[in-house]
């Protein structure tokens, strides 16, 4: 009986240590993606960001102003409407430190605001404007405003 419970006891720690590495490991190959976005972290510095790609990679631009049109020169971004797929506020807290983005330029078609506590999303296929359209690829205007009634997450 003895030998029994020992072998039992012994498949039982040999599974649970093949089962938490495994587990790690997956956890430690998603967070390297989606910490990214931490680790390219600025600070606030007073500017918006928005990337390429999910989890803040291919920089497409940033700036402190608004930009209404982000096809146009002169805001801070050029020829980068309808390409973020992720986007930071790196934004001074108080008075205007949200960031509303806009499915059109010129503040039409719908919007969503992206908190400065909120710091960043990722992966902008997760949320939508106000007028129900995925915001991936999809933003063409943003500006700093005091309040919101809409919030990405």
């Amino acid at each position: 009986m003895r030998k029994f419970g020992m072998s039992v006891a012994a498949v039982g720690l040999a599974a649970a240590g093949l089962i938490a590495p495994a587990t790690a490991a997956q956890a430690s190959g998603t967070g390297t993606t989606a910490n990214h976005c931490n680790d390219i972290w600025p600070g606030r510095n007073g500017k918006v960001y928005a990337y390429d790609s999910t989890y803040c990679y291919n920089y497409l631009g940033s700036t402190a102003g608004d930009d209404l049109d982000w096809n146009a020169a002169g805001g801070g971004f050029e020829n980068d409407g309808d390409k973020a797929s992720s986007v930071m506020n790196a934004g001074y807290t108080g008075g205007e430190d949200i960031v509303k983005f806009y499915y059109l330029a010129n503040r039409g078609g719908g919007f969503n605001c992206l908190s400065p506590h909120e710091y960043f999303v990722d992966d902008l296929s997760r949320n939508t404007f106000s007028n129900g359209s995925n915001m991936n690829n999809n933003i063409r205007g943003h500006e700093w405003v005091s309040s919101c009634t809409r919030w990405m997450s």
